[in-house]
Parts: C-alpha cells; sequence; structure tokens
C-alpha cells in the first residue's frame, strides 16, 4: 500500500514548510486550539460553579477535581495500547462529539435543579474518559498528518495556541460567565466542540489497518511491549525517566506556588493573575522559538536547555528573601519574572521533547509509547501533589520549592548523562533500538 503525499515528502528529505500550508495539520490545528481555548473557558465556569452553586466543602472538591485524572490512572495503558489497533481520526471525531454531548448536558441539569455533586461528578468523570481517548489519539496521529521533519514546527504552532488559550481563556470565560451566565456557556461549550469534530471529520489521512495480534496474545502483551520499547530504548529511556522526575518535581511547585505567593507574601489576585500572565508571554516566545533552538542545538541538547532553565526560577523563589512585608512592586516582579522563565523553559522543552518521541517511534507503537509515558507522568503528579502537603506542613513554603527545584535539576541530570543529550531531531528515524 502506498503511504499518502505527506509521508512521501517525509521521506524524500524536502525542506519542512510553513506547517499551516499541510491542509490536515490546518484542520488538526484549528481543532486543537478552539477545543483548548473552550476547556480554558469552561474551566472557569466549572471552578464557578463547584463553589458557589454546589457549596462543595473541601473534600468534595478534592474528588472533582481528582476524578479528571482518575481515567489516565486506570486506563491510560489500555487505551494507548487500543490506540495502536484503532483509527486515530475518527477516534478524535467520537470523543468531541462526547464531549459535546456531555457538556450540553450541564445547562440542563442547570436549568431543571438537577445538578448536584453526583451529577457533576458523573460529568466530570465522563469529560476525563473522554479526553483520555482524544490526548491518545491525538498524539500518535500528528506524525502521519506532518512529515515527521516538521513535527517541531508543528508541536511548536500547538504549543503557542495552547499558551495563548491559558493565558486568555480564564480572562475571557470569566467575563462571559457574567455577561451570558453559567447554562449559555456550557452551551457554546458544546458548540465549539461540535465545531472541533467537523473540523476533525476533514482531516484526510491514510491510516492503514493493524496486523492482527498472533494466536495467544491480548492487549496485556501489547501494553508489556509498549512499556518494554519504552524503558529499553537507548535514548526514550532517559527522556521517559527525565520527564518523570520533571513531573515531580513540577507536581511539587505547582502545588505550593499558589499558597505561598497569595498567603504567605499576601500578593492581592489581581497580581497574581497579572504573574500569570507573565508566564503565558513567556511560554508563548520559548514555543516559538523552539524550532529554531532544536535546529541549532538539536533535540537532547535543546531538551536539556529546558530542563536546566526551568531551575532557576524556582530556585530563585526559594531563595528570595520575600515576606508579607516586602513592597508589593518588588514581591511582584520577582513572582512574574520567575514564572515567565519557567513557562519559556517549558515552552522549549516541550515542543522539542514530544517532537523527538513522535519521530523516533514507528507508527505501530506511538500510542503505546505516548501513553506509557503520560500514564506514568499523571501517577506521579498525583503522588507528588499529595507528598506536598506533608513537606509544606513540616517544612515551610520556601523549603518545598527549594526541593522541587533541586529534583528540576535531577531531571537535567538524567538528560545530560545519557545518549539522550546527543539526539538530533535529523537522526531520529535511524538510532538503534528503532525497528524498522
Amino acid at each position: 500500500m502506498r503511504k499518502d503525499a505527506v509521508h512521501d515528502e517525509a521521506s524524500s528529505g524536502s525542506m519542512p514548510r510553513e506547517i499551516l500550508r499541510f491542509p490536515a495539520f490546518g484542520y488538526y490545528w484549528s481543532a486543537t486550539t478552539i477545543r483548548t481555548f473552550g476547556g480554558a473557558i469552561a474551566g472557569v465556569a466549572f471552578q464557578v460553579i463547584i463553589v458557589t452553586v454546589l457549596n462543595a466543602t473541601p473534600i468534595e472538591i478534592s474528588i472533582l477535581s481528582a476524578l479528571g485524572v482518575v481515567p489516565y490512572l486506570f486506563l491510560g495503558l489500555i487505551v494507548g495500547a487500543l490506540m495502536d489497533r484503532w483509527r486515530r481520526q475518527p477516534t478524535l471525531v467520537i470523543t468531541s462529539v462526547g464531549r459535546a454531548v456531555v457538556l450540553a448536558s450541564v445547562p440542563v441539569l442547570l436549568l431543571t435543579g438537577g445538578l448536584t455533586f453526583w451529577s457533576l461528578a458523573a460529568v466530570i468523570l465522563a469529560l476525563g474518559a473522554l479526553t483520555l481517548f482524544a490526548d491518545s489519539a491525538a498524539q500518535p496521529l500528528l506524525p502521519r498528518i506532518v512529515p515527521r521533519g516538521s513535527l517541531v514546527l508543528a508541536n511548536a504552532r500547538l504549543g503557542q495556541s495552547e499558551t495563548v488559550a491559558g493565558t486568555a481563556g480564564p480572562a475571557l470565560g470569566g467575563a462571559l460567565l457574567n455577561a451570558l451566565g453559567a447554562p449559555i456557556l456550557f452551551a457554546l461549550e458544546a458548540v465549539i466542540n461540535a465545531v472541533a469534530a467537523i473540523l476533525q471529520s476533514r482531516i484526510k489521512i491514510l491510516e492503514p489497518r493493524a496486523e492482527p495480534r498472533a494466536p495467544g496474545r491480548h492487549v496485556g502483551h501489547d501494553i508489556a511491549e509498549g512499556m518494554r520499547y519504552t524503558y529499553q530504548h537507548r535514548t526514550l529511556r532517559p527522556l521517559a525517566l527525565s520527564v518523570h522526575v520533571w513531573f515531580l518535581a513540577n507536581s511539587i511547585v505547582t502545588t505550593v506556588f499558589a499558597v505561598y505567593v497569595l498567603r504567605q507574601l499576601g500578593l492581592p489576585a489581581w497580581a497574581f493573575g497579572v504573574a500569570l500572565a507573565a508566564g503565558g508571554v513567556g511560554g508563548f516566545v520559548g514555543a516559538l522559538i523552539a524550532p529554531r533552538i532544536g535546529a541549532w542545538l538539536g533535540a537532547g541538547r535543546a531538551i536539556l536547555l529546558g530542563r536546566a532553565l526551568v531551575v532557576l526560577p524556582w530556585l530563585a523563589l526559594a531563595l528570595a528573601p520575600l515576606t508579607a512585608d516586602s513592597s508589593i512592586v518588588i514581591v511582584l516582579t520577582v513572582v512574574s519574572v520567575a514564572q515567565a522563565i519557567y513557562c519559556f523553559a517549558m515552552g522549549i522543552e516541550d515542543t522539542n521533547d514530544i517532537s523527538y518521541r513522535q519521530a523516533v517511534a514507528p507508527d505501530g507503537i506511538q500510542g503505546r509509547m505516548n501513553s506509557t509515558i503520560r500514564t506514568v507522568n499523571r501517577i506521579v503528579f498525583f503522588c507528588g501533589a499529595l507528598l506536598t502537603g506533608i513537606l509544606m506542613t513540616l517544612l515551610g513554603y520556601q523549603m518545598t520549592i527549594g526541593i522541587g527545584a533541586g529534583i528540576f535539576a535531577i531531571a537535567a541530570l538524567v538528560v545530560w548523562f545519557s545518549p539522550l543529550r546527543d539526539a538530533r531531531h535529523g537522526d531520529s528515524s535511524t538510532l538503534p533500538g528503532v525497528p524498522g
């Protein structure tokens, strides 16, 4: 069977062109962008409903927050294995339609008085499961949409959209919530997902059928094969281990950051929002220059640069002599610069990290490789967030942030002392350990 034109171009060695000129990626990017904006907007509405409509207790709030991650913990590896056998483009369409239906149920529940803790829990759990399927299909689908030599550019465009949505989405969500009310806002979010489904249905891509399993094999064997591939590969193994350590550190610093800044330093809510916006700007710039950094330094050193840079802002916050009596100008400046550098580093490493993963693994194992890394990341983050509560209680906020900075440094050292450091995007498809 002949491969599609995208892969013909990829194999011909032609230079990557502006990625949005690929029609399939244009639909993919447009659908992802509007869904990301919609998700950021809906996130605000969910928080308001939980606090003001349900008057949820702290325990109920924590349960609702955890439900979105639960599907990843229990189904992540299974869904990843299925994505190496299912067609990924129809899966994206179906999940977007499913999200539209689930989100459309929220205004009905609000208007009929049927919104309770349990009904909202069911909504959040369903959205988490649909998001799991969507994420598991999206990452391995991208290498079939664009040439592998253009994956860095493609992920950079997606990262830029995600950063803008994460920065502007919550503010827009708050304004729309005040102007339209929660029922109309959720109806709008349902429409956004329906539009995303239409755009995803326009993606024309060849997805060959998976070979039938050999007699005696089942999904458990597929999962084990994916884990062996990931953790025995000479460059994917250190990449996976490094990102797992990074997620542990990130769970610590992101859990303590808001409490430290708002409670101990007494930063007003508006100033906290300014600091987060500075992070959004840093993330956008990082994603913007990530392709050039990756081409200049190579994939491994670009990832290493991001891993190393992220240590600096958290180490600075851990050591800075800031108190509630410090000038708000000083506190806001330090916190904003820290957020900007943190997100700038993430913009560089995320784009090169994901692109390298997608390029180095063959299509038949993309779903399992990505789900293996993603599922372990979620487990590590979940455990790290619980650990952070103990660290904050025993050691205080700044010491906890310092521990997070130290763990970030370990993630960078894993890359430094591994073959991943010398990996480049251009030669990823011929690295040892990659089956033909």
